[in-house]
């Protein structure tokens, strides 16, 4: 693997102080992979990310963005770093259109880069472009993931990190955005993800990490990961099928 885009070290996080979640979980998110974090209910997986993303307080431990400290970085500050974050939910402006959301997205970008970069969106959402002066509440599940992944875009980041992506969306769209991740990482975008769905995420991923209890427990090709025995006992309980992109979170 080249040089981590991402490097976390023995994260130790959560909501409460000396009540952790997250307890000593270790990744690496080399550029242009995408990194799938799986594990079951309960395992800590979108804490994780979020303490990554400075939305949960870390206790101890490391987070590197591209070689560069950013442990206890605030949340609000992580875009310009160079992360951007896709929450499960209220990750768009209901009530604003599309093209303000993008807008208000591209606020740190300089005024005169906006205006472009709204139109490179739309070129690589065309269904966004039709839907320019709608609502985002107005709009279909799993457009307002493609509206809230344009957002996250928009400013250039070194590294876009998912929380749940195809939650809530039926067959069609889940098949849809994860199409959509595996376009988004061939234009060289790094992606960092976690996902319920492990059929779909591990047959887009280049690897896989699983997280049980708040630490990593196991991790390899995403590829092989579905038929491994020992993610067959720490998560999945049963040894399934092949995986295809689809199905239902």
């Amino acid at each position: 693997m080249s040089e981590p885009v991402l490097s976390v070290r023995n994260l130790v996080a959560g909501y409460e102080p000396g009540v952790p979640i997250v307890r000593g979980a270790s990744i690496d998110v080399a550029e242009k992979e995408i990194v799938v974090v799986l594990g079951p209910n309960g395992a800590g997986k979108s804490s994780f990310i979020k303490a990554i993303a400075g939305l949960v307080p870390v206790e101890s431990g490391k987070v590197e963005l591209a070689g560069k400290d950013i442990t206890r970085a605030p949340a609000h500050n992580m875009v310009r770093l160079g992360l951007a974050f896709v929450p499960q939910t209220e990750n768009v402006f209901p009530l604003m259109s599309v093209e303000d959301n993008l807008k208000v997205a591209g606020g740190i970008l300089k005024p005169k880069e906006v205006p472009a970069r709204i139109e490179e969106m739309y070129a690589t959402f065309p269904d966004l472009a039709r839907h320019r002066r709608i609502a985002a509440g107005n709009l279909s599940g799993g457009q307002r993931q493609m509206l809230a992944v344009a957002r996250a875009l928009i400013v250039h980041p070194k590294l876009l990190v998912l929380d749940e992506p195809s939650a809530g969306l039926s067959p069609k769209f889940v098949s849809m955005v994860f199409e959509m991740l595996t376009d988004i990482r061939k234009s060289g975008v790094t992606i960092l993800l976690v996902e319920q769905n492990a059929k779909a995420a591990l047959a887009i991923g280049d690897r896989a990490y699983v997280l049980v209890e708040g630490k990593d427990r196991h991790e390899g090709v995403a590829s092989e990961l579905w038929n491994d025995p020992v993610v067959a006992e720490l998560y999945l309980g049963q040894r399934p099928a092949t995986p295809r992109t689809g199905g239902t979170a």
